[in-house]
């Protein structure tokens, strides 16, 4: 299985994953050119998507949703709640089809699950990904972390995980009362130190590689948010004998393909 953050922020989110033949899309949040530009840096064809899954509605998840699937016929998966929220932003589909917050499904050899999560949309979910040798999981756009959340991304080896902000730079930055409130609300945004904790939750001897996303960036800044995920893990003695890798996701660029392995 592998796996690639196309972008990740508050301008747009995409992920691309493979496994065997299968290849499909986590989100297309920016443009239909931009999404297929992208996917061309790591060589993948735009026909040769399988299927596009949406977490929610919100335009940074769903702004090339629409288009993506006229252009190339790619059937687009999601829930009735976001399907009727995001309506008006993608417009006609080649296909739709309705999946059931906690229920399983398959795409060809792959089994997604979807689970809820805690953000201010009708009925967001994040997705656990198996290919019946490897787990993936992702989750971003959550203000809390549930027993759920937790349950759905143990043991998964590759995850990529929401670290939105600094909560001194949230503080004194520039962004209305109102609009702090909302990110730092249960329905909001996890901060560095909340992802952190998260991550030292889920740590086992198998996880290969995280990527932490949806970064804002007037909020916060890479390298607070990985160093704030290494001094978490490092205080766990079993990171010592790990090979784990943690990355974290931009909104501009490409991020690495990376892939996990069978064992």
């Amino acid at each position: 299985m592998k796996f690639c953050v196309l972008g990740s922020g508050s301008k747009g989110n995409a992920t691309y994953l493979e496994s065997g033949e299968t290849r499909i899309l986590i989100d297309a949040g920016m443009s239909g050119i931009e999404l297929q530009r992208r996917l061309a840096t790591i060589g993948v064809e735009l026909f040769e998507i399988d299927a596009i899954l949406v977490t929610h509605e919100h335009n940074d998840h769903v702004h090339g949703v629409g288009v993506l699937s006229r252009r190339a016929k790619i059937p687009v998966y999601a829930n009735p709640a976001t399907f009727s929220a995001a309506s008006r932003t993608v417009g006609k589909l080649s296909s739709s089809n309705e999946f059931e917050t906690g229920a399983s499904f398959q795409i060809r050899n792959l089994e997604i699950h979807p689970f809820s999560i805690s953000h201010d949309a009708q009925d967001p979910v994040g997705f656990r990904i198996s290919d019946g040798r490897v787990s993936f999981g992702y989750c971003t756009d959550t203000g809390k972390v549930s027993q759920l959340i937790r349950h759905r991304l143990a043991s998964c080896k590759g995850l990529v995980l929401e670290s939105n902000h600094d909560i001194e730079m949230l503080q004194n930055g520039t962004y209305p009362p109102y609009l702090k409130q909302r990110i730092r609300s249960s329905q909001g945004h996890l901060d560095n130190e909340e992802a952190s904790l998260f991550l030292k939750e889920l740590l086992h001897e198998k996880l290969e590689h995280v990527v932490l996303a949806h970064l804002s960036e007037e909020n916060n800044d890479p390298e607070i948010a990985y160093h704030a995920a290494m001094a978490a893990l490092g205080n766990n003695p079993d990171c010592k004998e790990m090979d784990l890798r943690i990355s974290v996701a931009d909104q501009k660029s490409v991020g690495e393909l990376i892939c996990l392995s069978k064992i």
